[in-house]
């Protein structure tokens, strides 16, 4: 079985420092890398048959794809900041180019494209803020691409756990095409934790324990789901950060709880 644990790289000559792909995951439809460019480092890609949601982690940077240019956006130099982030919407079948105007960290968030959407700009105004949860169960979130917006298959959304806190808790899962009740969607969690030399955990389980995999995250790791339930806890003293791509047959999140744990929802 394909490792479900994939550790950051030492940056390539396009600072790819993550590479998930369908094929080294051993699914279908997410694609997720991540990039740590210097300033004036230039990144040139094509989205080929995937749609690509670009989010700026850290950093700005000059954005190109054809007549569309979204010119040295970006805010957040520090993921803990705790503001949104500044995105960008490609659709399958085009050139982009990104050119880092200071530093960046950039995720670049892949699925099936239809062609259907122009290329946007996602400003901070424009994502969704949230709190989830009470008490060791509270955790922010900011929706960088609900399924409320226009996209084909991408969902993409980031999430604050203070320290101390559980996450994705109750434990749920989006394994099966069974609406309304649930749907299938493959999911990677990039991990960010404060300070850095911290760690989290994250549990992956199906009901019959045919996958039953615990591991220790430490900062920048990225965790696949490919199906189960996928709970996180943040260690204390360590805040952490969690970015969120899903995608697969249907574009909708329905998830369902693990019915030991469903109590915690009344208690």
């Amino acid at each position: 079985m394909t490792s479900l644990l994939v550790r950051p790289a030492t940056p390539d000559a396009q600072g790819t420092v993550i590479d998930v792909t369908p094929a080294s995951a051993g699914w279908t439809h997410v694609g997720f890398r991540v990039h740590k460019l210097a300033k004036g480092q230039r990144l040139e890609a094509s989205s080929d048959d995937q749609e690509v949601c670009l989010v700026l982690l850290t950093g700005r940077a000059n954005v190109a794809c054809g007549e569309h240019r979204f010119d040295d956006i970006g805010k957040r130099m520090d993921i803990f900041e705790q503001i949104p982030p500044y995105a960008v919407y490609l659709p399958n079948g085009v050139s982009y180019a990104v050119e880092a105007t200071t530093d960046l960290e950039l995720a670049v968030c892949a699925a099936p494209g239809h062609g259907n959407h122009a290329p946007r700009l996602i400003a901070p105004d424009n994502i969704k803020q949230s709190t989830r949860g009470q008490g060791t169960n509270t955790r922010h979130i900011h929706d960088i691409l609900p399924e409320t917006e226009a996209a084909d298959s991408l969902l993409v959304v980031e999430v604050f756990t203070p320290a101390g806190n559980w996450s994705s808790y109750p434990p749920h899962k989006h394994d099966a095409d069974n609406l309304p009740h649930e749907s299938q969607l493959e999911e990677t969690y990039y991990h960010r934790i404060n300070p850095a030399q911290g760690f989290a955990f994250q549990r992956v389980y199906t009901d019959d324990r045919s996958l039953d995999e615990t591991m220790a995250v430490e900062n920048g790791c990225c965790v696949l789901v490919p199906k189960g339930y996928h709970p996180v806890g943040a260690a204390h003293g360590y805040s952490l950060y969690y970015l969120n791509v899903m995608a697969g047959p249907k574009r909708v999140w329905k998830f369902h709880n693990d019915p030991d744990h469903e109590w915690l929802m009344n208690a």
